[in-house]
C-alpha cells in the first residue's frame, strides 16, 4: 500500500480470509507516496504486523495484494493482484503518468518491461474491462469483474441510517454532505470558502451540514491545518468524519451529496442520493466516464446562495442510472474475490457464508454551536425561528448565546442567554443555582441581556425577561408518522422571546405555536412554578 486512501481498500478486502487461521497477512509500505504518513499511523492504531520494504522484497509471499498500480509494487515476489481504490476510473493526474489516460489505467505503472505485472486486475465493471484493454493491451485477459466491496458494505449499511443519523444529532433536519478528492481541482481546494459559506445561509434548525475529504488531504494538510482552515464551519456545526468509515456512515445518512469528482460521487448515486455538481472543470475529469456523465446530468453549484434551487432541481435526476455503468456485481464482492484469491492461493475457500460489514456507527457526535445570530417572524401567537451561526450575513432578529460557554463575547453581545441543566446522574455539585437565582443574576451581570433561560429539561424551561419577569414553558414533542420529535429549547427560548417583544404585558398563561426548521410545537406560556425556580442548574 502507498496511502491511507489504499489502505482502507485492502481493509474493505481483507475479510475475504476470515476464520482461515491458514492465511496471515502482514503490510508493507510501498515507496514513492507523500501521502503514506496516515497510512504508518492507521496502521499502527489496527495492530497490523507490517515488514519493512526490504524485507517485504526478500521475502516470498504466497499472494501480494495492492490497491494502487504505483510505485515499485511489482517488485514484490509472489502472485499479484491489482484492485482499485476508487469508484473506477474517472479521471487523469497531471505530471503522474501518461497524459490523458485515466489514473490507475496507464500502462507506466500496469507494465514492468512491457509484461502486465498483476496476475489479476480486480475491478467493479465490464465497462473498465474494456478501457482497460483499450488503455493498456494485453492486460484485459487478466481482468475480472467482481464488484466493489466499499459499495457492498454502503448498501449493507442502508438498514442503520436512522442510527446513523441519530449518532450524528440530525434530527429532522435535511443532511447536505460535502464531498473533496484531493489535488489543484478539488473542492477544497478550488472553493476552500464554501463550507463556511453554506454554513452562514443554511438554517441550523432545517440543515446539517458535513463535509468528506480524501484521505489524501488529511495527510497532505495534517488534521491541525484543516481544522483551523475550517474553524468557523466547525463552530457552526459542521462534521468532519475521520477519513476510515466514518465517511461512509455519513453518505448513508445523507439528504444530498454537493461534490467534485471524486470516487464519493458515485457511491453517493449508487445509494439513490441526489448528486449536485460544485466541480469548476478543468484536465481531471474524463467527460466520457461514468463520473462525468454523472456530473454533466446533475445540477451545478454556482454559489452557496444557489443551493436551495440546486436541492430540488437535483431531486429529479435518476443518480442510481449512471451509477449503474460503474457498479456490477453488487453484493457479491467479497465472495467473487474470495473464490479468485484462493485460486490463486491454491487453497480451498472456507464453507461459509460471506457478508458485507455494515460500517460502525460514528462514535462521537460534532459539536453544537454556542451562539446564534436569530431571524425570527411573530404572526399573532405563532412564531417562526431560523438561527444561523453569528458569522451570517442575514438579517437577525437578536443573538442568543449559551452561558459562560458561548465566550465572552458573544455573551456580552447577546439578547437571549440560556444555560442548561446538567445530567444529576454524571454531576452533583456541592454548590448550585437555582432556575430562579441564575436568571437573576444573569441580568444583573450582562445589562445587554434582556432575556436568561434555564433550560431544565428538553420539554421545560424557566425564563426571566426584564419587563415580564418569570414565565415557566412547556412543550410536547412533534409527532409525525410515529416519530417524535423534540426541538432544541434554546431554539423556542428565542421564539419566546421574540413573541414577548411585542407582548410583554400580555396575561398568562397563553399559547403559542413555534416553527423551528420542520418541527412546529405548541408552547404553554404560565406563571412560574416553584418547581421551576428550585430547580437547580
Amino acid at each position: 500500500m502507498r496511502s491511507a486512501g489504499a489502505l482502507h481498500r485492502l481493509l474493505d478486502v481483507l475479510p475475504a480470509f476470515d476464520g482461515d487461521n491458514r492465511v496471515s497477512t502482514r503490510f508493507t509500505l510501498v515507496p514513492g507516496s507523500r501521502f503514506d504518513v496516515d497510512a504508518l499511523s492507521a496502521l499502527e492504531r489496527a495492530g497490523i504486523r507490517t515488514l519493512s520494504w526490504d524485507e517485504a522484497l526478500r521475502t516470498r509471499h504466497d499472494l501480494v495484494l495492492a490497491a494502487s498500480p504505483k510505485g515499485p509494487v511489482g517488485q514484490l515476489p509472489g502472485l499479484r493482484a491489482l484492485l482499485p481504490h476508487g469508484a473506477g476510473f474517472n479521471k487523469t493526474v497531471a505530471e503522474d503518468g501518461s497524459p490523458g489516460v485515466p489514473s490507475g489505467l496507464d500502462p507506466h505503472y500496469l507494465l514492468t518491461e512491457g509484461e502486465p505485472w498483476a496476475d489479476l486486475h480486480a475491478v467493479a465493471h465490464e465497462e473498465q474491462v474494456s478501457r482497460l484493454a483499450h488503455h493498456c493491451p494485453g492486460t484485459a485477459h487478466r481482468a475480472a469483474v467482481v464488484g466493489d466491496p466499499t459499495l457492498d458494505r454502503l448498501l449493507s449499511s442502508v438498514p442503520l441510517r436512522t442510527d446513523y443519523r441519530a449518532a450524528l444529532g440530525t434530527g429532522p433536519r435535511r443532511l447536505v454532505v460535502l464531498s473533496s478528492t484531493w489535488g489543484p481541482e478539488s473542492l477544497l481546494a478550488r472553493r476552500p470558502e464554501l463550507p463556511a459559506d453554506l454554513s452562514a445561509l443554511l438554517p441550523h434548525d432545517s440543515f446539517q451540514l458535513a463535509l468528506v475529504l480524501h484521505p489524501n488531504e488529511y495527510s497532505g494538510s495534517g488534521s491541525f491545518d484543516l481544522s483551523r482552515w475550517l474553524a468557523p464551519a466547525l463552530a457552526a456545526g459542521l462534521v468532519l468524519p475521520r477519513p476510515y468509515e466514518e465517511w461512509a456512515a455519513l453518505l448513508v445518512a445523507a439528504d444530498a451529496v454537493v461534490t467534485d469528482h471524486g470516487s464519493t460521487a458515485l457511491y453517493a448515486a449508487a445509494l439513490g442520493r441526489p448528486v449536485i455538481n460544485a466541480y469548476d472543470g478543468g484536465h481531471e475529469l474524463l467527460a466520457d466516464s461514468p463520473m462525468g456523465r454523472l456530473l454533466a446530468a446533475a445540477p451545478p453549484l454556482a454559489t452557496a446562495a444557489d443551493l436551495p434551487d440546486a436541492l430540488q432541481a437535483s431531486l429529479a435526476v435518476a443518480t442510481r442510472d449512471y451509477a449503474a455503468d460503474a457498479f456490477a456485481q453488487r453484493g457479491q464482492a467479497l465472495p467473487l474475490l474470495q473464490r479468485h484469491l484462493y485460486r490463486m492461493l491454491g487453497l480451498r475457500p472456507p464453507a461459509r457464508p460471506l457478508e458485507a460489514r455494515a460500517f460502525p456507527v460514528p462514535s462521537a457526535a460534532p459539536s453544537q454551536p454556542r451562539a446564534f445570530a436569530v431571524r425570527a417572524e411573530v404572526s399573532g401567537d405563532r412564531v417562526t425561528v431560523e438561527r444561523f451561526p453569528v458569522h451570517t450575513t442575514e438579517f437577525v432578529h437578536h443573538v442568543a448565546a449559551e452561558y459562560p460557554g458561548a465566550g465572552l463575547r458573544q455573551v456580552q453581545s447577546a439578547t437571549v442567554l440560556w444555560r442548561r441543566a446538567p445530567d444529576p446522574v454524571s454531576h452533583t455539585p456541592a454548590t448550585a443555582w437555582t432556575a430562579e437565582g441564575w436568571t437573576a443574576h444573569v441580568l444583573a451581570e450582562a445589562p445587554g441581556c434582556r432575556t436568561a433561560v434555564a433550560v431544565l429539561t428538553r420539554t421545560r424551561c424557566l425564563l426571566r425577561h426584564r419587563t415580564t419577569g418569570l414565565i415557566s414553558l412547556r412543550w410536547e414533542p412533534h409527532k409525525d408518522a410515529g416519530r417524535v420529535t423534540y426541538p432544541d429549547p434554546g431554539a423556542v427560548a428565542s421564539a419566546v422571546h421574540a413573541w414577548l417583544g411585542g407582548n410583554a404585558t400580555r396575561i398568562l398563561p397563553v399559547s403559542l405555536l413555534c416553527d423551528t426548521g420542520p418541527v412546529t410545537v405548541r408552547v404553554r406560556l404560565a406563571a412560574a412554578s416553584t418547581d421551576d425556580l428550585d430547580y437547580e442548574l
